[in-house]
């Protein structure tokens, strides 16, 4: 049996049913998050002349697509555990597990910039919907479409969540990716151990032809003949 990376395709199914379950997870947290971020705070924080919100929604949006490229590669690498055979399917669990890895790095760096600027602007463009001057009135006032006593801890709570998730969705993401390489060798193994079988197979051993023997046996006969 073809073995690649101290595992057969048997412990290759399991380990990547784990990863697509755990991808699969991992992907619909990070897009409820996202979801519950942007429906409760930047809906009414966004504006396009506004360069710290603007990056808020880039960012965010960023994340929750993200999410869906895992939730896909998570779908795929279970699809792919239960048949190992299909190449297409490889290469698309490979081109997803890339891309899932890649747009989850993005936004690891993005959510991270977001932190620094809420961190270093103390919240200001969060609150920039509240056009009330004293913030302890705003949860009665309908000048403010959120409460702004919590809307600064609670979203930069949710945004380490999101970069949290982020980052297991790269690990478990490079874990797949490395997965799908393995199969991908085997494959190719499996496919050249085949082909020798049948090279093997297909080459009949040289039989003499009939009438060499004859005329061998004529030429013994007539040496016996003579001595």
């Amino acid at each position: 049996m073809c073995q690649v990376g101290h595992l057969d395709p048997s412990g290759h199914q399991r380990v990547l049913m784990k990863t697509g379950l755990i991808l699969l997870i991992i992907g619909h947290l990070n897009f409820i998050t996202g979801a519950f971020i942007h429906g409760t705070v930047l809906r009414f924080v966004v504006n396009p002349r506004d360069a710290v919100s603007l990056q808020y929604a880039v960012a965010n949006a960023a994340s929750v697509i993200s999410a869906l490229l895992t939730i896909s590669c998570g779908i795929a690498a279970l699809v792919l555990s239960r048949c190992l055979a299909p190449a297409t399917l490889k290469w698309a669990v490979f081109a997803l597990s890339a891309s899932s890895s890649l747009g989850c790095l993005s936004c690891l760096l993005g959510l991270a910039v977001s932190i620094g600027l809420t961190l270093g602007s103390q919240g200001r463009a969060l609150l920039a919907p509240c056009t009330i001057a004293d913030v302890a009135l705003a949860p009665v006032s309908r000048e403010c479409p959120f409460d702004p006593t919590r809307v600064y801890s609670s979203t930069l709570s949710l945004w380490a969540i999101s970069l949290l998730l982020d980052l297991m969705e790269i690990i478990f993401g490079i874990r797949c990716l490395l997965l799908t390489l393995d199969l991908l060798r085997l494959g190719r193994c499996c496919g050249r151990a085949h082909q020798r079988k049948v090279s093997l197979r297909a080459d009949p051993v040289e039989n003499p032809d009939p009438g060499q023997c004859l005329g061998l046996l004529r030429l013994d006969s007539v040496e016996t003949a003579r001595l």
